[in-house]
């Protein structure tokens, strides 16, 4: 489907964390000649060959296959977090969604399908080595994050076996994080009264050590990049695993913030999430909590070999401007991402 006018992508959940990176790496690329960013809402983003739909993938009454008709690749982002107390809810527009979005790729002929899963689809693993591509992907059956990352891996196995002509990827990345991210993710994971302020490291007199929580993250426009090239390597398919060094840990975290760290234990630490999230004091919940705990770590040399793909900042430099957004009530023109400070 190819033209001499550069590829044509179609992006869901183009106005997110992800999805603005995205737009915005594939809208300056010389080899793609339209984008269009499909989302709930229109936003008040203008970029270069892009254009935007209102579309909701929790209602069966979106027209898919003709938002996908003519494109070259899809690229899959969409995703709902909240509400966490409802997984009913995340269940239709993220795993029904989803679905939706396959069969659409299948029923409009696209020949290049680009799937956001996450580190989440992975069954637990050890934190003291990275594991490749091959690791399972059952996910923690507790968490629902988890259970729908999870579940759809299986529906692109089936997808995969009934529609071979269909190159498709499935992206892996870890915890992904950038300035402008702060706001929204502030509002996701604490809730949208907590103070972006509290990040100010001379506000946390001590940083709870939690034995096992050691995750990997990665910029933003860093995974963008990812994307981009797997809709331009033509030999691209298969998992890829996606993170940047070092690995985050309370260690690190208190170096970083100058912060004395204090051993807490997992129960305690469980327990106050718990209690929280019980109370709706706080969007993240103790299941997720559980999952943190036990995702493995993972190793991206696959697609450093494959795809030529290098993160340009450290896990370090990560955690630091996004802590800086969440100060500074950094946001982006897009209803997720509005920027907004609190306190």
């Amino acid at each position: 489907m190819s033209s001499t006018a550069g590829r044509r992508v179609v992006v869901t959940g183009a106005t997110g964390n992800v999805g603005t990176s995205v737009v915005r790496v594939l809208s300056r690329e010389p080899e793609v000649g339209s984008v269009r960013g499909l989302a709930r809402r229109v936003p008040d983003l203008s970029l270069p060959k892009t254009e935007w739909s209102a579309v909701d993938l929790a209602s069966d009454r979106s027209d898919l296959v003709g938002e996908f008709a003519g494109a070259d690749a899809v690229i899959h982002l969409a995703w709902a977090f909240q509400p966490t107390h409802d997984p009913a809810a995340t269940w239709r527009t993220n795993v029904l969604g989803g679905m939706r979005v396959f069969d659409a790729v299948a029923e409009a002929g696209v020949p290049a399908l680009v799937h956001a899963s996450s580190v989440g689809a992975y069954s637990p693993g050890p934190k003291d080595h990275a594991v490749d591509e091959s690791w399972p992907t059952h996910g923690w059956p507790d968490a629902a994050y988890c259970r729908e990352k999870a579940y759809l891996e299986r529906a692109l196995d089936t997808f995969e076996r009934d529609h071979p002509g269909t190159r498709v990827v499935r992206m892996r990345p870890a915890f992904l994080f950038k300035r402008e991210s702060g706001s929204e993710q502030r509002r996701i994971f604490g809730g949208r009264f907590l103070p972006g302020q509290l990040a100010r490291p001379d506000l946390l007199p001590v940083l709870p050590d939690v034995p096992g929580l050691r995750v990997q993250a990665l910029h933003t426009d860093d995974a963008a990049h990812a994307y981009r090239l797997a809709v331009l390597s033509a030999g691209a398919r298969g998992a890829f695993n996606l993170a940047a060094e070092p690995t985050v840990d309370a260690e690190l975290l208190g170096e970083m913030l100058g912060t004395r760290r204090v051993r807490l234990p997992r129960t305690a630490a469980r327990s106050a999430v718990a209690a929280a999230w019980g109370l709706r004091l706080l969007p993240a919940s103790p299941h997720l909590f559980d999952a943190v705990l036990r995702l493995p770590l993972m190793d991206c040399t696959r697609a450093r070999v494959e795809l030529g793909w290098r993160p340009e900042h450290t896990a370090t430099q990560v955690v630091e401007e996004f802590l800086l957004g969440m100060e500074q009530g950094a946001g982006e023109d897009t209803e997720p991402m509005r920027g907004r400070k609190v306190g």
